[in-house]
């Protein structure tokens, strides 16, 4: 109970501070005639699914332009297999690009902190699909709220393999403590601020 509250009084307070930016970032993705927020379908605790939300980074016809890079790209096919990330994804806009690179797309999930969906810190959120790579150790994904960040993203993120990002989100839940928490939360801004791992 502690760590919810907690975390949603920390992210409303960060919301509040942070709307100046909110209101830039939104006008810059729309410019493209898109929406500005993208919410996504993801797994939380107890396997609830819920929205999780960011600033729009990719092309309005995602879908259709990743199946058409995998089905001509067969090296981009096999990052995609073992990685479910890209090193040149083409869906990426320029403005998409520099949220990535500095983690700023991520800004709204504190809505979703602030709803109780998701935790300042905890696994990375995942499609359903993605619990299979869990095998046994999914119940310990299921146990907590999904985390804006966590240790994968102070990890090296998407220069780890799918496999050690789910041993990271295990070793958070197996070894969960608040000390852990703040510990992850101060490195959080160095890891961003260096962009290590950012794609």
């Amino acid at each position: 109970m502690a760590k919810v509250v907690f975390d949603v009084t920390i992210s409303t307070l960060l919301f509040l501070m942070a709307l100046p930016v909110f209101a830039v970032i939104w006008f810059l993705v729309r410019r493209d005639g898109g929406p500005g927020f993208y919410g996504h379908l993801r797994v939380g605790q107890h396997g609830n699914m819920f929205h999780c939300l960011k600033f729009r980074t990719m092309t309005v016809n995602a879908d259709q332009a990743l199946a058409d890079h995998l089905a001509s790209d067969p090296v981009a096919a096999a990052e995609w297999s073992v990685c479910r990330k890209l090193t040149k994804d083409p869906r990426v806009t320029p403005v998409g690009r520099f949220l990535r690179r500095t983690s700023l797309d991520e800004l709204p999930q504190l809505i979703n902190v602030m709803r109780a969906e998701m935790s300042l810190v905890g696994p990375r959120p995942v499609v359903r699909d993605e619990l299979k790579y869990y095998e046994q150790n999914a119940h310990y994904y299921e146990a907590v709220r999904p985390g804006i960040t966590g240790l994968w993203q102070i990890s090296g993120r998407s220069d780890t393999s799918y496999d050690e990002r789910v041993a990271l989100d295990t070793q958070y839940v197996r070894e969960w403590s608040f000390r852990n928490d703040l510990v992850i939360l101060a490195r959080t801004l160095p890891a961003v601020l260096l962009q290590r791992g950012a794609r």
